[in-house]
């Protein structure tokens, strides 16, 4: 058996144990009940939500001059939704 089958995944460990692995390890997105949805039409593009999202699940893509969720680490807290200026995110129910 190798290292990482001896490991548990953060959905084994106990009630209120601390994870000893960032989240850029594993994949974090189950976690959430609520999905940001945003706005094309309303976004400014302003990147605040890039630069407030703590799990930096929100990336900007220069390529396309726009912004890109990654619901693979987004944990659905809402700082995003709330920091919008324009109110471009909606927080929907998964």
């Amino acid at each position: 058996m190798t290292l990482k089958e001896k490991e548990k995944s953060w959905k084994e460990i106990s009630i209120a144990a601390v994870c000893w692995k960032p989240s850029t390890e594993f994949l974090t997105g189950d976690w959430k009940t609520y999905k940001p949805v945003r706005d094309p039409a309303k976004c400014t593009r302003c990147l605040l939500c890039v630069i407030f999202c703590p799990d930096g699940a929100i990336h900007w893509k220069a390529d396309r001059n726009d912004i890109e969720f990654d619901y693979n680490y987004c944990k659905g807290c809402g700082v995003c939704a709330n920091e919008c200026p324009v109110k471009a995110i909606e927080m929907k129910l998964e």
